[in-house]
């Protein structure tokens, strides 16, 4: 008998992660990629594995099943760059101090595998990190992974393993029970559909087209930056106390008590997130835009103010950046972690994970298979 056919629309992480896992219980694979390669999201981001934001319950559950299949993958496919560093979140004051106290006596800090430095602790684990800080939030369980290299490198593998074909440029203009059309009308036959459209949630008629607009689905706009390779190593992900305001978390009462954010901060829901790259090179972000139409050009002041927090907590100044940019994810507008719907018997859309696309790809590819 002939394995079942899975067509996955989508070139992204969460594609990718759905052609591995699809892979992994025997179907035969046919990955469709609108684009000449991916350039969205999936290759815009920080490469961060990030178990210690996540909320508790099914979010964090999912988050830490993912970490043990990058992990996997990682020692599996060495190109992905897994790297189990873990992260500091940096404390600038005692308030903020107050609110990683409060994370790490929660039920689940076991699971999390965080707790609260003080600042000369800090600067044993990641000497790097020479300014002016309280302390921080140390999380054994976030990782890194290289953006840049992932989707090839899983790709390659797939390639290796047989029973996968990857199609870039190839634009899926509609779906039916058991096919999808492309651009050029060629038709592509399966017994399931996987969409994982990414941001991009229009250009699909009939169901799909139907089930899209009225799911409660919006997008935000980020900015990031790189430096030039840094002379000094990284031994973690580093973020700032702002980003307790971010991640679900932290809504504990003792973050009630911060003070008001500053003005920046506040205007572009602002954190900062520092990750140092295979290449010495430092990724730098991130800022948070939901409201659409979006500026087609990217803003420097909040380079400026990013820049600035963090040389701040490195305690020196940054090498030269050298590249700038924008990314767009969707995000569902509900309590749910990801959007999954079934339009037509055999047909699932799977998107909008918002920023925890790169974290949770493997554990929701294995949920839509199980």
């Amino acid at each position: 008998m002939s394995p079942e056919r899975v067509i996955v629309v989508g070139g992204g992480v969460i594609g990718t992660m759905h052609a591995v896992e699809g892979r992994r219980r025997g179907f035969d694979v046919t990955q469709l990629e609108a684009d000449a390669g991916p350039r969205r999201a999936s290759v815009r981001n920080f490469g961060l594995v990030w178990v210690s934001g996540r909320a508790a319950g099914t979010e964090l559950a999912l988050a830490l099943r993912a970490r043990e299949l990058w992990q996997e993958l990682g020692e599996q496919v060495k190109e992905l760059g897994f790297r189990p560093d873990g992260s500091l979140t940096i404390a600038a004051d005692e308030e903020e101090l107050a609110v990683m106290a409060e994370l790490v006596g929660e039920p689940d800090a076991a699971a999390r595998e965080v707790e609260v430095l003080g600042a000369d602790e800090v600067r044993r684990l990641n000497p790097a990190v020479k300014g002016d800080i309280a302390g921080a939030m140390w999380c054994r369980r976030d990782a890194i992974v290289e953006p840049g290299q992932v989707l090839g490198a899983l790709r390659e593998d797939l390639a290796r393993s047989g029973g996968y074909r990857w199609l870039p440029d190839t634009r899926v203009v509609a779906v039916t029970e058991g096919s999808v059309t492309d651009q050029r009308g060629q038709s592509y036959e399966a017994e399931r559909v996987v969409l994982c459209i990414g941001d991009q949630l229009s250009g699909i008629g009939g169901a799909v087209g139907a089930d899209l607009a009225s799911a409660l689905i919006r997008r935000c706009r980020l900015q990031m930056m790189q430096t030039m390779a840094d002379s000094e190593h990284l031994t973690t992900a580093v973020a700032d106390g702002d980003s307790m305001r971010y991640y679900p978390a932290f809504d504990l009462p003792a973050r009630a008590a911060l003070p008001p954010p500053r003005a920046v901060t506040a205007a572009w829901a602002m954190q900062l997130l520092l990750v140092q790259r295979a290449d010495g090179g430092l990724t730098i972000g991130d800022t948070h835009v939901y409201d659409e139409p979006f500026d087609f050009a990217v803003d420097e002041s909040a380079y400026d103010d990013l820049k600035a927090r963090a040389e701040r907590i490195l305690g020196r100044p940054l090498p030269r950046v050298v590249r700038r940019w924008a990314g767009v994810y969707s995000v569902v507008g509900d309590d749910r972690v990801y959007y999954r719907s079934q339009v037509l018997p055999g047909v699932e859309i799977v998107t909008a994970p918002a920023g925890r696309g790169m974290t949770l790809s493997p554990a929701i590819a294995e949920e839509t298979f199980s």
